[in-house]
């Protein structure tokens, strides 16, 4: 079970966006995370008529290590830790480490 999934809101802690918020758009298995709005870059793109694609200079959100964000918690609006409890009959849920709620999705 991953600590981070798509959807999640989390906060950067690290980088040049560090405070900023946003919501995870995709979570690549190589430990990384592309979350809306933040670590945009300019890339130049080539035109492709075929595509309908006009090329230029555009702006594009880039993957972030998952160890520079963390998760908001929105109840103590602050950014938090998470854990997994495992239950006695075996079903797993994600936790926030300083209160120990469940993490609602």
């Amino acid at each position: 079970m991953k600590k981070i999934r798509k959807g999640d809101e989390v906060a950067v802690i690290a980088g040049k966006d560090k405070g900023r918020r946003g919501t995870v758009l995709q979570v690549f298995p190589d430990y990384r995370v592309l979350v809306e709005g933040i670590n945009v870059a300019k890339k130049h793109e080539k035109p492709n008529p075929n595509m309908g694609v006009a090329g230029g200079i555009v702006d594009r959100e880039m993957p972030l290590h998952i160890s520079n964000v963390a998760l908001f918690n929105t109840k103590t609006k602050k950014s938090d830790r998470v854990a997994i409890r495992i239950s006695d009959n075996g079903s797993k849920e994600r936790i926030f480490r300083s209160t120990g709620e469940t993490v609602d999705i």
